[in-house]
């Protein structure tokens, strides 16, 4: 690598990644928190690569930068990203392929079980000093032999399975691109109707990208299909699950409940009915953010445009556009 090459840092990652290029010879590193469209302008230009968090990167932006070569994504979601200008000028799209599978797998489970066994209702008794109406309190719900439908099945979903058959569920799995030889040598049985599939889950757990197809998937429709003891859980993208119509559906007892990490807007509006709806347990898409998975992802970040100039990358890092 003769010339050193320019990498835009927005949105600070974990030290430890940052550590990786700021002493790193082959490379010039300027790190920005302000991710107005002006500044990026401005910050981008003359770059060889971006790294990024969540903040969006538009097409106006990387036309700035005439020698972007990658962005590398701090996660595994891209749609903050311009796909198609990206596509356009062969900008190559990394993501952290490997460093929040455990965790945000986890997070389901965190969700899981927090709503089947009413966490907050039980500890608010408690607290509160009820403790002898404890019997008047409302039904809980066992996982064992249960059936759990994970739809998507990258490495988050082959993380869940693992955590799933821990508790001797049912797994189910629904993913068009993943053979049905696949998902049985790692214990799921594979499903090739989401919306038949839903009807007899008594779990469900989204894990897939955000796409014309996927919007909205989970709507009023498919929704009063489930059964009444359903539990529901989006740590994928915002957008997949209709929040009106799952407030909808939750009112009238449809399902039992939801847990909710993303929203179709980020922070979600105060109008948004699922904010007060005490049958969903939220939590600020933060399914990622714990210590180990930050410091992993930061530097898997780093690590990506390293390798990615130095010719080593593994090719299934890169986002096929």
């Amino acid at each position: 690598m003769s010339k050193k090459k320019r990498i835009l840092v927005i949105q600070k990652v974990h030290e430890k990644g940052m550590e990786l290029i700021k002493n790193h010879p082959n490379f010039e590193v300027d790190v920005t928190d302000d991710t107005s469209e002006e500044n990026l302008k401005k910050k981008i230009q003359n770059c060889d690569g971006v790294s990024i968090r969540i903040a969006n990167l538009s097409g106006n932006v990387m036309d700035q930068a005439k020698n972007l070569k990658i962005v590398s994504r701090h996660g595994v979601g891209y749609d903050n990203i311009d796909l198609k200008y990206a596509k356009d000028k062969d900008i190559k799209i990394a993501i952290t392929a490997n460093a929040n599978a455990v965790t945000v797998s986890e997070h389901v489970f965190f969700n899981l079980l927090n709503i089947s066994k009413r966490k907050d209702l039980f500890d608010k008794t408690v607290r509160e000093g009820n403790f002898k109406d404890r019997n008047k309190l409302p039904k809980t719900i066992e996982l064992w032999k249960k059936n759990f439908l994970i739809a998507g099945f990258g490495r988050i979903g082959q993380a869940l399975i693992k955590r799933c058959l821990g508790f001797e569920m049912n797994v189910y799995v629904y993913d068009p691109f993943v053979t049905k030889e696949k998902i049985e040598t790692l214990g799921g049985q594979k499903v090739d109707n989401i919306h038949d599939a839903v009807k007899s889950m008594d779990v469900i757990s989204l894990h897939m990208p955000l796409t014309d197809k996927t919007k909205n998937l989970i709507n009023y429709e498919i929704l009063k299909t489930m059964k009444k003891n359903c539990i529901i859980i989006n740590a994928a993208r915002g957008g997949i699950i209709n929040e009106a119509d799952l407030d909808k559906a939750l009112n009238e007892n449809f399902i039992f409940g939801a847990g909710i990490d993303v929203f179709e807007i980020e922070p979600p509006d105060d109008n948004n009915p699922l904010l007060k709806n005490e049958k969903v347990f939220l939590s600020p898409h933060t399914a990622a953010f714990t210590e180990e998975c930050m410091t992993r992802m930061g530097m898997e970040t780093i690590q990506n445009i390293i390798d990615f100039f130095e010719n080593k990358i593994d090719p299934s890092k890169i986002v096929k556009l």
